[in-house]
């Protein structure tokens, strides 16, 4: 395994924006993860594991330490008396993952489809649409240890899954592979469920943007934080928020703006940088917070920056 260095992040993200990485290497199994890990420890450089930087947003001064990107890509697949388990490595992307899924008459990740992300992304934000979450399918995994590179399975319940969250957010450990628990199906149920792929996907590119964007920047507020109700519910969605100060393809600083499809969703319109994000986002902090007294946080992980940029 080859250890880079001054390598541009610009291209290995959604917003394709940032800086370089003072140093890069993308380890293609357990033991060259763990000595990226070693190499990292040893020459007390802080660590950042990169999937497709699709839930991202990098400084423009880059990232001043290792940034790993798993290429672990393997898939493989075993029956016993819990069904049919579907294992694969961090590196591989969804898109990838569901197709191979498909393509053996296996369903269950399809209702991913259209979701920008590798499994290892994917488990770190427990990835959902509407009332699916990953933790749902996912079983058992491997994890490596981050300050002794040690490899160890781990359960489901090892996560601690919640709405946008799992263990990995400590950054103590990073993800080598998971193991999901599927289904077998006919062909019959396999062309059913391509059609609903492709419709998921139309659907996914009617609503939202598709390309240069972190999807939504913002998590939902949690009900104690909110004191606003519609029907007896805490009104919790940020993007109710953003849409009542206007915000939708009319905020905008340099080339980011605020998506036309979605309030809580930003774009590179081509030329934005890092700062240009983060001045788009504290406006639209500052006026949700003068006008309902609250402060939008990001479910976007913020990389490389020296210090909080946000409200």
């Amino acid at each position: 395994m080859i250890i880079q260095t001054n390598i541009p992040l610009k291209d290995k993200n959604w917003f394709q924006t940032g800086g370089p990485a003072k140093l890069f290497c993308e380890p293609h199994n357990g033991a060259e993860f763990a000595s990226a890990l070693a190499y990292a420890q040893t020459h007390n450089e802080p660590i950042f594991v990169l999937g497709q930087g699709a839930n991202i947003l990098i400084s423009d001064d880059g990232f001043d330490g290792l940034v790993i990107r798993p290429a672990l890509k393997n898939i493989t697949f075993e029956t016993n008396a819990d069904g049919l388990l579907v294992k694969a490595g961090s590196g591989v992307s969804m898109s990838d993952l569901i197709e191979w899924c498909l393509d053996h008459n296996i369903l269950g990740l399809e209702e991913f489809s259209g979701i920008p992300g590798t499994v290892g992304g994917s488990v770190f934000i427990n990835l959902h649409y509407f009332q699916f979450l990953l933790e749902h399918f996912l079983v058992s995994a491997h994890v490596i240890e981050k300050t002794t590179g040690t490899i160890m399975p781990v359960n489901r319940a090892w996560f601690n899954f919640g709405y946008d969250y799992s263990t990995l957010h400590e950054h103590n450990y990073f993800l080598v592979d998971a193991t999901f628990a599927l289904k077998k199906a006919t062909d019959l149920e396999v062309a059913f469920a391509r059609g609903r792929r492709t419709e998921i996907i139309r659907h996914r590119a009617a609503r939202y943007p598709i390309t240069h964007t972190c999807g939504s920047f913002f998590r939902n507020f949690h009900p104690h934080e909110v004191t606003l109700e519609s029907n007896g519910k805490k009104m919790i969605y940020t993007a109710y928020y953003l849409d009542k100060i206007g915000a939708k393809g009319t905020l905008s600083v340099g080339d980011a703006i605020v998506s036309h499809q979605h309030a809580n969703m930003l774009v590179n319109r081509g030329k934005a940088t890092s700062t240009d994000i983060v001045q788009l986002v504290q406006l639209m902090q500052k006026k949700v917070r003068d006008q309902f007294d609250i402060v939008p946080q990001p479910e976007c992980e913020l990389v490389g920056f020296k210090e909080w940029p946000l409200l």
